[in-house]
């Protein structure tokens, strides 16, 4: 299947910092919560992510972005603090033009995206998350021990993360990937040195050892889905079932694998994306639930302006908005009851709203 079309647009976040985010697919809002060594230009084609993006794309409008810091975000920024990407999410998430959505949080994502759902519960309809934990590495075991592994391979990043040699790379990889082809290891470790710099890789990796958001996993509403490799080396399989255990009524599914982020060509990847498709709502299902009432006000004026057969410029003209607004509301408005065209939205819209 060839990888999703996207559109690369950027938003601001609290603090000024540029944030680049991409949408593609058709169907409910899905949008990723971002993690470190992320770019939007390069993953749809990777052979590590592209099966990923691919295959959420199909079901749902995928909303994903850079973290700052990495890939086409800004890299020069002085907030790298767990409060910051959170905010991060509150822009892209604005931006998007999505009232409520599903959120998907890998690795790092997902204790923000639960500091999200937490945050936002009316805006959550499902939350996802694979590989993810609650507390970072100094959180759950802060030994001499511990803090001295953990700078050194901060060390190592700081040496060794922008050179051409990818040795030092290579042991970063080898924890997300251990299962990888070498092309794929031979990607991963340039995705590494071209989606942050040294200094800010090494940045990230302390503001990770400090995360904590257990007093969270009970303040989740929405119904929730994580998923974890049995055998993973970056996050062991306990942090997984940690947060399985701390969010009321959430489903635990391991995963057969040693890869901290699946590969395509293994069983446990299937076995992911049938779980994840299940439990994301369809359009079929959004079609038979109030689809409308998702819509804000201004959208559903625009939407009866359609049916009537308005065309984007009598639209604009009849609501005072530029045609650059109005095709936005109406990519929100399609996205948001499924369907492809004006054609699809005008049957929605008197098989909907005339019952």
């Amino acid at each position: 299947m060839p990888p999703p079309t996207q559109q690369i647009r950027f938003a601001r976040s609290h603090d000024g910092v540029q944030l680049a985010w991409a949408a593609s697919g058709t169907g409910p809002p899905l949008i990723k919560a971002a993690t470190w060594l992320s770019h939007l230009e390069y993953d749809l084609d990777s052979p590590v992510w592209s099966h990923l993006l691919t295959g959420l794309a199909a079901q749902a409008r995928l909303v994903r972005y850079d973290e700052r810091g990495c890939g086409l975000s800004d890299w020069a920024v002085t907030d790298l603090s767990f409060e910051s990407w959170v905010s991060d999410l509150e822009a892209v998430a604005d931006a998007a033009g999505e009232q409520r959505f599903a959120l998907l949080g890998i690795s790092q994502g997902a204790p923000i995206a639960i500091a999200y759902a937490v945050r936002h519960p009316e805006r959550v309809s499902h939350l996802v998350l694979h590989g993810g934990y609650a507390r970072g590495r100094l959180v759950r075991s802060d030994t001499p021990r511990d803090r001295e592994e953990a700078e050194t391979m901060n060390k190592l990043a700081e040496l060794g993360w922008g050179k051409a040699d990818p040795s030092f790379r290579q042991f970063f990889t080898t924890q997300f990937i251990p299962g990888g082809t070498p092309e794929q290891h031979r990607w991963f470790n340039e995705l590494e040195r071209l989606s942050t710099s040294p200094a800010n890789a090494v940045r990230f990796m302390r503001e990770f050892a400090r995360i904590d958001v257990t007093a969270l996993l009970p303040q989740v509403q929405c119904p929730t889905l994580v998923l974890h490799s049995r055998h993973d080396v970056r996050q062991p399989l306990e942090e997984g079932r940690l947060l399985a255990t701390g969010i009321p009524g959430a489903r635990f599914v391991p995963i057969d694998s040693g890869n901290h982020l699946l590969l395509a060509d293994e069983p446990g990847w299937q076995r992911w994306l049938d779980e994840v498709r299940a439990f994301l709502p369809t359009a079929q299902a959004v079609a038979e639930g109030d689809a409308f009432a998702t819509l804000t006000p201004r959208q559903r004026e625009l939407l009866l302006l359609i049916a009537q057969g308005r065309d984007n410029a009598q639209i604009a003209a009849t609501l005072s908005l530029s045609e650059k607004t109005v095709r936005n509301h109406i990519t929100h408005i399609f996205a948001r009851l499924g369907v492809e065209n004006r054609a699809q939205a005008i049957v929605r819209v008197r098989d909907g709203w005339g019952r």
